[in-house]
């Protein structure tokens, strides 16, 4: 069965949403409702073991999940009906292969995410059931869109601050693919201020050259910080003291992230602008000057346009791939 193939309606169908990040992976049990239907399962990724190895390892947490309901509720196996996949990379999310991929893991473009673990799950007895894939921001603003911080919004820009920067666009309840699966990739929009830093794709000047956690921390050190500090949460916290170093390229990645948000949002015009990985869970040392550049930059009729915290944390993209699998069961809207 393909990833598009979808079968007949289910009353009440459970399906799996796993998270496949370079460094773990989580999954759990979801109803077509979008609550989790047993307890979360989180294992480390393999991810410098190779592409057959990370498929083994998404097929053995699905099968723990699944295990584990079914030890809820003894006497009642567990009947699982479709698997969701948000993972790391540009997914063709038509054939659930991925088309690119950083060296997050090894090996991982051109893997056929669906078949693979499709096959290790009949292999494990669970029957040929639909596989659904997708990137995983993508399927971070899925969760948010569908349950979380933009649930009753006709349109929501999506981005998240982290490792990376990565954004989706979620129209009603549709997420925006594009001709080439990067729709909403905002991390590679060239940014002011990041003209001469290297991004993490090979080229200069995009937002996530500026804006991400390790460039966030590569700054400060460039900049003379000390090279004690381990991290962009160390850097934070140097700001909150007062360390005018830290302060400063705190305050660049913010304004940088702002001015870029007021130009995307004035091309796509979206209801609502949703924040979320862990530069979102900072202070207002940088809320402030990223809502007051971003406030400065918006046209009238975009005065309004809402930025907000994202609200289901690391739960999003389980629930936002499990929707996916849902979808193929036309078991949700």
């Amino acid at each position: 069965m393909s990833t598009t193939d979808a079968a007949p309606p289910l009353s009440t169908p459970l399906v799996v949403g796993v998270d496949l990040g370079g460094t773990k992976m989580a999954a759990a049990l979801v109803t077509a409702d979008g609550a989790l239907a047993g307890p979360l399962a989180s294992v480390p990724t393999p991810a410098r073991s190779g592409p057959e190895a990370v498929l083994d390892a998404i097929a053995s947490v699905v099968d723990t999940v699944v295990s584990a309901g079914t030890h809820q509720a003894p006497g009642a196996p567990v009947a699982v009906s479709a698997v969701g996949v948000g993972s790391a990379g540009v997914v063709n999310v038509s054939t659930g292969t991925i088309v690119s991929a950083t060296d997050a893991i090894t090996g991982w473009t051109g893997t056929s995410v669906a078949t693979g673990v499709r096959s290790r799950l009949v292999a494990q007895g669970y029957g040929d059931m639909p596989v659904h894939v997708e990137n995983d921001v993508d399927a971070y603003a899925g969760g948010e869109a569908w349950l979380g911080a933009g649930r009753d919004a006709g349109s929501v820009l999506v981005v998240a601050v982290g490792t990376g920067v990565g954004g989706s666009v979620v129209i009603n309840g549709t997420t925006v693919r594009g001709a080439h699966y990067v729709a909403g990739e905002i991390g590679h929009v060239p940014a002011p201020g990041a003209e001469n830093e290297m991004c993490t794709c090979g080229r200069r000047g995009h937002l996530e050259a500026i804006a991400a956690g390790p460039q966030i921390h590569r700054r400060y050190l460039a900049a003379g910080g000390d090279p004690e500090v381990a991290n962009a949460f160390e850097v934070e916290q140097r700001a909150d003291a007062g360390d005018p170093i830290a302060s400063l390229v705190y305050r660049d990645s913010a304004i940088a992230l702002g001015k870029v948000l007021a130009g995307v949002v004035a091309v796509l015009d979206p209801e609502r602008v949703v924040l979320s990985g862990g530069l979102a869970r900072a202070g207002e040392l940088w809320w402030a000057p990223l809502r007051e550049t971003f406030r400065a930059e918006l046209i009238d009729p975009l005065a309004d346009v809402p930025l907000v915290r994202a609200e289901l944390g690391t739960n999003a993209p389980i629930i936002g791939a499990a929707r996916g699998a849902l979808r193929l069961l036309g078991a949700t809207a």
